[in-house]
């Protein structure tokens, strides 16, 4: 799928001095003598076509792995072969070949869309592929949970806070409002017990994720 040589007319020692050029697939020779307006000429040993034009406004040549030379849009992405013994879909993107016509260009460096971020745990950087930070990520050196940016552990320390406080506040106020209440029906002690495990697993929560180590990005590729 190399590029194709820019079209030179030379002269043929047994044409008389007859335009010739090189065919693209077995490389014989082609005698141009009248074909000069064309933008593909056609092999008369090998029969496939060889492009001695730039392609018309919009187009682009794409040579299919059966030497099928084919004319297509500059923004396709999928082409078929028309050819019965091959059919086959070629899928243009942005790792195809270079179209025939079309002046080499150097390969642009891929950036990686995410954030470099230094770990809390072990100070090792690693590519985090969230675009946006109050997210936990998994350092790839030390395998630990870490949050990078410290806003999601602050607002959930302190959600966790005061949803536990509620509630151990709400099992006070059953405990002291429903002593008499209670002695008579002892099912009243789950609703106690109910309020006060909650509070207690909200608290406990709560330390978790103020003790949970921070991870800070260094900068963004995006």
């Amino acid at each position: 799928a190399e590029l194709p040589p820019p079209y030179t007319a030379i002269a043929s020692p047994d044409a008389g001095g007859v335009p010739v050029i090189n065919c693209r697939v077995c490389q014989s020779l082609i005698n141009l003598d009248g074909k000069l307006h064309q933008h593909v000429v056609k092999c008369t040993v090998c029969n496939e076509a060889t492009p001695i034009k730039n392609p018309p406004s919009g187009k682009k040549y794409v040579r299919c792995q059966c030497n099928c030379l084919l004319i297509c849009k500059d923004t396709s992405r999928k082409i078929g072969c028309p050819r019965p013994n091959c059919r086959r879909i070629i899928t243009l993107g942005p790792v195809m070949l270079i179209p025939e016509e079309q002046p080499a260009q150097p390969a642009l460096p891929v950036q990686p869309d995410g954030t470099r971020v230094v770990c809390g745990h072990c100070g090792n950087t690693f590519l985090w592929m969230e675009l946006r930070f109050n997210t936990l990520a998994k350092c790839p050196h030390c395998k630990k949970i870490s949050s990078v940016g410290s806003a999601l552990p602050r607002r959930r320390c302190c959600a966790y806070i005061t949803i536990g406080m509620i509630c151990i506040f709400i099992g006070v106020g059953l405990t002291v409002g429903t002593q008499d209440f209670a002695r008579r029906f002892h099912a009243t002690y789950v609703s106690w017990a109910v309020a006060y495990l909650l509070g207690l697993i909200c608290l406990i929560r709560a330390c978790y994720w103020g003790a949970i180590k921070v991870s800070y990005p260094e900068h963004s590729f995006a």
